[in-house]
Parts: C-alpha cells; sequence; structure tokens
C-alpha cells in the first residue's frame, strides 16, 4: 500500500482539432496534477484539393515534448488521444503511404447514401450502434475504394490516429477500443470489428488489427527513439485514444446516471450506461455508442460545438479584427437575447470558411432577424448550442428512461461562462463545470489505472474530484428559454 503512495509522473499526449500539447501528470496518491511542458498549433495542409494531416510534424511535437520532459525529471509511460474517425495506412514494410486524410476533407460528401444502398441503414445502426455521419471511418473507407483503389490494395495495415502515433513511439500495431469504436465498423457489445462492413465496403480485413482494451500496455518506448532523444524506457499505454473517451473518464460525477458535455470544438452531449442502446428509437434519433473506460457504453450525440465560434473569429481576423474570445463573450452578452437561431448541425457549417455569413444567410433563409454585429453572431451561436443540447438531452431521456439531475460540462469550453449559463437556463437543471482539462486528466487517470495504482474508474473520478474545482450554473426561473425553446423545435429544428 506504501509503495501506491509514491509519487507517479506520467505524460498525456493530447491532440485536438486545432492544437496538441504535452502535459505532465504527477500523482501523490491524493491528488492530480497536471502540468504544460510543450504546446503547439495542429494546422491541416491542403495538397492539391485535399486535405490532410501534417503527421509528422506532430510526431516531431511529441519528441520535443520527451526532450522537455527530462527536464523535469522524466516519466514513467506516455499515453496519445486524438480526435476519432481518422487513420493512417501503413505498407508491408510498415511505411506510411501518404498523411492521413482530415475528416473535413471533401471526399466523403454524398457518401452515405452509397454505404446505405450496400448496407441498409437500420441493419447498419443495429451491428455498429454509431450514429450516421460522413466522417465516420468506414465512409471514408468506401469513398477511398472509390476514389483510389489503388491506395487501398497497396495497404497492409490500418491504424486509427493515436494507435498510429502509438505505433510511432513504440513499433507495435495493435487497435484501442475506444477509437475504434468511432469507426462505424465497431462491435458496439464486445471488443473486435463488425467485418460484415468490411465484406460489404470491400475492406481489406487482413488491414485491421487486433483491438484491445483501454488501457493495455504496449511496451517501452523504441530503443533507436530512445538513443534519438536520450531517454530511457518509457511505458507506451494505449488510454482512451479517442478524446472524448478520456474527458469522460475525469467526469467528477458521484452518481452513476449522469449527463456530461465534452466541450470543445465540438459538444459530445449524452451519458454513460452499462450496456450500449440499439432500438429503432436511439436509430432514429441517430444517437452513437461508443465504448469508454472499462467498457463502458458512452450513449452520445455528435454536434458541432464552438467550432462555429472559433471559425467566425478566424473570419474576422482576416477582416483586420482582432478580437480575442473574451472580448467576443463579452460583445454577445450585450446583444440581444433571443433574436434568431440556427442548427448548428446545419451542413453548410462544418466546412472552414466564412461562418458569420452562412449564419446571416441561414437566418434569412429562415424567416428570422438577420445577425450583424459579431455580438449578435456570436449570441446567435451560443443560444444555439444550449438550446441543441435541451432537445439531445430529451433524446438521450427518452432512449434510457432516466431523469438526470445534473449536466457535468467538462473541456475548454466551460471557459465560456456565457454558454454554462445558457445551457443550465435552457435545459433547466443545474450545469456543474469542470474540470477545463477534463481528457489530461483523464488520460493520466487511465494510465494510473494501467499501472494498478488508482483501482478502478470509481476510484479515479474520486480522485478527479479532489484534484479539480468545479462551478456550479444554476438555471433562471422564468419562461423565456421555454418559449425560445418551442420556436427553436418546431422552426429551426422542424420538430
Amino acid at each position: 500500500m506504501e509503495e501506491a503512495r509514491k509519487e507517479t509522473r506520467v505524460l498525456a499526449i493530447d491532440f485536438g482539432a486545432s492544437s496538441g500539447r504535452v502535459m505532465l501528470g504527477t500523482y501523490d496518491g491524493n491528488k492530480i496534477t497536471a502540468e504544460e511542458i510543450h504546446r503547439f498549433s495542429n494546422d491541416p495542409v491542403i495538397v492539391n484539393g485535399t486535405m490532410y494531416w501534417d503527421v509528422l510534424r506532430l510526431f516531431h511535437e511529441i519528441k520535443q515534448g520527451l526532450i522537455k520532459a527530462k527536464a523535469y525529471g522524466g516519466a514513467d509511460s506516455i499515453g496519445v488521444d486524438t480526435w476519432g474517425v481518422d487513420f493512417g495506412l501503413l505498407d508491408e514494410d510498415g511505411y506510411l503511404l501518404e498523411n492521413p486524410v482530415h475528416y473535413r476533407d471533401k471526399r466523403t460528401e454524398g457518401i452515405l447514401e452509397k454505404g446505405f444502398s450496400l448496407i441498409p441503414r437500420e441493419h447498419f445502426y443495429e451491428i455498429t450502434g454509431n450514429q450516421f455521419m460522413e466522417i465516420n471511418t468506414a465512409f471514408q473507407l468506401l469513398a477511398l475504394k472509390e476514389q483510389r483503389p489503388e491506395l487501398l490494395d497497396r495497404a497492409a495495415c490500418l491504424l486509427l490516429m493515436p494507435d498510429l502515433f502509438n505505433y510511432f513511439l513504440s513499433g507495435v500495431k495493435k487497435s484501442e477500443r475506444s477509437i475504434v469504436s468511432t469507426t462505424q465498423m465497431s462491435n458496439p457489445n464486445e471488443p473486435g470489428w463488425v467485418w460484415e462492413v468490411a465484406d460489404k465496403f470491400g475492406i481489406p480485413e487482413k488491414i485491421l488489427t487486433q483491438v484491445v482494451p483501454t488501457g493495455t500496455l504496449l511496451g517501452p518506448i523504441q530503443e533507436e527513439l530512445q538513443e534519438e532523444l536520450g531517454i530511457g524506457p518509457i511505458d507506451v499505454i494505449a488510454v482512451a485514444g479517442h478524446d472524448t473517451q478520456c474527458a469522460l473518464t475525469a467526469v467528477p460525477s458521484k452518481e452513476d446516471d449522469f449527463i456530461f458535455v465534452s466541450c470543445g470544438t465540438w459538444s459530445l452531449f449524452g451519458t454513460e450506461l452499462a450496456e450500449p442502446v440499439l432500438t429503432r428509437q436511439s436509430q432514429e434519433l441517430n444517437i452513437t455508442n461508443e465504448t469508454g473506460t472499462d467498457g463502458k457504453t458512452s450513449f452520445l450525440k455528435n454536434i458541432i460545438g464552438l467550432w462555429l465560434v472559433q471559425e467566425s473569429r478566424r473570419q474576422w481576423i482576416r477582416e483586420g479584427k482582432e478580437f480575442s474570445f473574451s472580448e467576443l463573450e463579452k460583445l454577445a452578452q450585450e446583444a440581444e437575447p433571443f433574436r434568431s437561431f440556427i442548427d448548428p448541425d446545419a451542413p453548410e457549417f462544418a466546412p472552414a470558411g466564412n461562418v458569420p455569413r452562412r449564419i446571416r444567410e441561414y437566418c434569412a433563409r429562415t424567416g428570422q432577424k438577420v445577425p450583424e454585429t459579431e455580438g449578435e453572431i456570436v449570441r446567435c451561436i451560443n443560444e444555439s448550442l444550449a438550446l441543441k443540447y435541451r432537445y439531445a438531452l430529451e433524446e438521450i431521456k427518452a432512449c434510457t428512461g432516466k431523469e438526470y439531475h445534473a449536466i457535468h460540462m467538462v473541456g475548454g469550453g466551460i471557459k465560456s461562462e456565457l454558454l454554462c449559463r445558457f445551457t443550465a437556463h435552457a435545459s433547466k437543471i443545474p450545469v456543474i463545470a469542470g474540470p477545463v482539462e477534463a481528457t489530461v486528466f483523464g488520460n493520466i487517470a487511465i494510465q494510473l489505472m494501467a499501472k494498478g495504482i488508482v483501482k478502478d474508474l470509481k476510484e479515479a473520478r474520486k480522485v478527479i474530484a479532489n484534484s479539480e474545482a468545479t462551478v456550479t450554473y444554476e438555471p433562471e426561473n422564468g419562461g423565456k428559454w421555454d418559449e425560445a425553446y418551442e420556436f427553436y423545435k418546431k422552426e429551426i429544428l422542424g420538430k
């Protein structure tokens, strides 16, 4: 027992859609602390009309983090989490065939109907349990099969993004269960691939590697990498490769039944269950079942999140208006409430570009007041997100038959007090915000569980609750949000 109380140090590599960082996690037997030792941008690169991830540059940044960690006394293990669905292809000798293609690339436009012609939609959901999105791995592979079959023919191995980085570090080719559950090719009830999808889509089975549980020790960093960086044999642990599942691990709930929002570029809104929900109702509502830590099911909706604010800010910077996020929030607070709304998941908001113009066009097309100022645009986004969260909450409750007493919001999006307050008001239940660094804390906790230092998920959440303060936002009384929601549901969502 005394041994478990010694200080443990691990490295959490956390990649988001626009940036990444290397965090040093320290556990003293009571609390976890996380310190950023290296941060870098994650910039997609467009070449000949295709949008790629600059994966070699990203691995270079991991190396820089490992070098910097030496100055902090080093670490015993390392874990990598990333966004979902994207992948790299390796040839028979283990060489990367090309940079992984970005999920925002246009190659999957219109591919869903082609997929449903091969596997009927209802059956597809029954065997995979995933929300249907063009960006899902299965549809990316179907597009690749149609557009560039020669590349798929040359492939000997497919590795999803965190598994690819794990391979670069350890030399081991394995597929971690949580990230596999984002592919629309995963068995929702047990670890493994759904071979029917591979067969019907013409995807070679040989490229799909063994699926291993979250928290699997893959082995030490490769010897040549140790020599290159001047470091010792650090263990590589396959943490929950999908950043959402790392974030969910860190939700400091004391109740078994809770709602969470992992809020950042995307909003992942849902609950944690012992088993997947594969009903006709959940299929019609397009709710996904993903696998998280300890084999739990994350029953959730993928909703476009603060990407809308981020991309709007980028547009205004291009126009010479250098707003900070806090300045935009202040402008939004001052703007007129309930002026206009959007569906954040409308297809025109997914690509990069002039989001403010698209929001104005959307509002004009739907007969609403057109938001003109930056504050009006940002208020429109935040109110619309809060109302979309309420709609997702009602869908989750309808499928699970459960009542929920609070929404746990985690991730960088909780820096927006406006969004936290609006979410509480719209949903009519308290919002408990924190931790901001949920993904990192979850990554660290999974490594500690893999080492046997933290017993299980329940204990991990207690440790995280002891490590990070939360802020509670109470819903306001009054019917304005109810009125707004009824309008939103009818006029914007058409429900």
